[in-house]
């Protein structure tokens, strides 16, 4: 017995923890889809599915969410293919980087269509929904989704608001079609039974029965999931509306010991990621799909997670703290709270990060700057919030190295001013992004320099 419990009830607690983390993913990513299709996401307003809606700037200190990225512009569409197969028509950007990157219902990227993954010229996507099976239309290569929902998360190199205008013109020749096999009104996202806001733990795994059944994954999974028919997740009518004392005691007791262990992995303290340099690398945290890989996916024992026990953790927390990100290979993340000694990064102090080469990369890097607690871009006098490759004006030493300062004041020296990235007056955490980033990335033959005090 434990806390008071029988040991049935025990084991129920233990398995609903386990399904919690297994289809937290599926859950938090459709429950966004639908605020995306009601409310949008920052400056990409809201649209109905089948449709893109267009992000019209770049990220500001009025963006609320955490790491706000300054480098793209965003173009974000929802796939409902359950009324048939969409045309997809991308146009020609000109050596531009962008990259279209797909997610299925249970979060896992399956394709990239991009500069990176298939070039920028112009072409044509058929996207087709599992079980499809006719052809494909004379020069369109076909992406078959794994489940009948997914989204597309686009992004577009901008180099500044001069540049928006460009930007503007390739997303509005970026096209959702139906083809002319559809014949049906998209279904959308399926209803649950009632089971009351007042209970977040019942209604969570509600949620979760209806989507497993709506959107089965891939063979490997669809048998682990037997595993949770003691929970009722695989019933056909819901359990959960007044589910036995037994039954809710350990669906409430599974759902809070589950939350505690995301957020637990989640922290940036406590969780377990590859570090070089004090630098926290985020380069495989995306590495949980296994089993479904199409157009621009790399099937590469690197670029998977070998236990999907793990696999379903690591898809637990990247949902939590990153949903919709990419692969490390389409871009490369590192982050870090403290300086070359140790001690963390404060506004007070002055900082510089040197460069002996520039990160390795076939697109472009950046460093944007965040406040440390909530990960957002703050204000400052000159409204630059990131630095890097592409940023005007840059001074080079003569051995090629590059000497970025980190300080809230502006240097006095002009040379030095044009290499500034303001920080914010507390504690600040900078993140380095590299797009396309090259294989001395990832096979540590280039480290990441430290952050020293001036």
């Amino acid at each position: 017995m434990t806390d008071g419990m029988t040991d049935g009830t025990t084991d129920l607690r233990a398995l609903a923890a386990e399904a919690y983390i297994y289809g937290y993913p599926m859950v938090r990513n459709l429950d966004e889809v639908d605020r995306f299709s009601r409310n949008g996401m920052g400056s990409v307003p809201p649209a109905p599915s089948n449709e893109f809606s267009h992000g019209s700037k770049l990220a500001d200190p009025d963006d609320s969410a955490a790491d706000a990225n300054r480098d793209t512009v965003y173009s974000i569409a929802h796939l409902d293919l359950s009324g048939g197969a969409l045309l997809l028509t991308v146009p020609d950007t000109g050596g531009r980087y962008y990259v279209l990157q797909f997610t299925d219902a249970w979060t896992n990227n399956f394709a990239y269509v991009g500069r990176r993954a298939t070039g920028t010229g112009e072409a044509s996507y058929l996207l087709t929904p599992p079980g499809w099976d006719e052809e494909v239309p004379p020069g369109a290569t076909r992406i078959a989704a794994p489940t009948v929902v997914a989204m597309i998360v686009g992004r577009w190199a901008c180099e500044g608001p001069d540049d928006l205008a460009a930007v503007r013109a390739l997303q509005e020749d970026t096209l959702l079609e139906p083809y002319w096999t559809a014949s049906e009104e998209p279904l959308g996202l399926p209803t649950h039974t009632y089971v009351s806001d007042d209970e977040p733990e019942l209604l969570f795994y509600e949620k979760l029965r209806v989507r497993m059944a709506a959107f089965p994954p891939a063979p490997a999974e669809t048998a682990y999931q037997q595993r949770f028919a003691p929970l009722g997740l695989l019933d056909a009518q819901s359990p959960y509306s007044h589910p036995g004392p037994e039954l809710a005691e350990a669906l409430r007791a599974g759902f809070t010991e589950a939350r505690a262990s995301i957020e637990h992995a989640s922290t940036s303290s406590d969780r377990d990621q590859e570090q070089q340099s004090a630098w926290k690398l985020s380069y495989h945290d995306h590495d949980y799909n296994a089993d479904h890989f199409e157009v621009g996916t790399l099937k590469d024992p690197q670029w998977i997670c070998k236990d999907r026990d793990t696999a379903h953790l690591l898809r637990a927390t990247t949902a939590h703290t990153a949903l919709w990100g990419q692969h490390g290979y389409e871009a490369a993340y590192a982050m870090t709270w403290t300086d070359a000694e140790g001690h963390p990064l404060e506004g007070e102090n002055a900082y510089t990060l040197r460069f002996e080469k520039p990160p390795p990369v076939d697109a472009f890097w950046s460093l944007t700057m965040y406040d440390a607690q909530d990960r957002r871009l703050v204000p400052n006098p000159v409204d630059r919030y990131s630095i890097g490759d592409r940023t005007p004006g840059l001074t080079y030493a003569d051995d090629g190295s590059l000497t970025l300062h980190l300080r809230q004041q502006r240097p006095t020296d002009d040379k030095t001013a044009a290499n500034w990235l303001p920080t914010p007056s507390g504690r600040f955490r900078p993140l380095l992004r590299m797009y396309t980033p090259r294989a001395a990335v990832f096979n540590g033959t280039y480290e990441l320099p430290r952050i020293r005090r001036a």
